[in-house]
């Protein structure tokens, strides 16, 4: 199952920190900050994986969406959860009126080179201004 971000998933959104960066540091001042987007995938109470990232307004009046991470515990790739992150987060963006997302690859991280998906992707509900 894959949860945003909310008051109510912040004890999710802890535990997936922990797990993916070694600590918990202020989960609740990411979760208030103005655009922050966020998505844990998880099994009962077992975190499988997460991204997270921004909506970003841009100066010529349009928006875009920043995935600054996605990762999937090891044993759990390769079975669609990185893709179901990724349509969430994209998702996300859109409703809150994106028109185009990004994420910068780490070269040494070979699972984002094996994705299927384009690493700049258009939300197409909603025109360039």
């Amino acid at each position: 199952m894959i949860s945003p971000l909310s008051h109510t998933s912040l004890p999710l959104f802890e535990r997936a920190v922990r797990r993916f960066k070694g600590g918990a540091a202020d989960c609740a001042a990411f979760a208030e900050t103005p655009g922050a987007l966020a998505f844990v995938a998880a099994r009962g109470e077992e975190v499988l994986g997460w991204c997270w990232g921004y909506h970003l307004v841009r100066p010529d009046a349009s928006s875009m969406a920043y995935l600054h991470e996605l990762e999937v515990a090891e044993q759990y790739r390769r079975q669609g959860i990185g893709s179901g992150l990724l349509r969430a987060f994209l998702a996300a963006g859109r409703e809150a009126g994106a028109y185009k997302m990004f994420l910068i690859a780490d070269e040494a991280k070979t699972p984002a080179g094996r994705s299927t998906h384009p690493w700049e992707a258009r939300c197409p509900t909603r025109a360039p201004r």
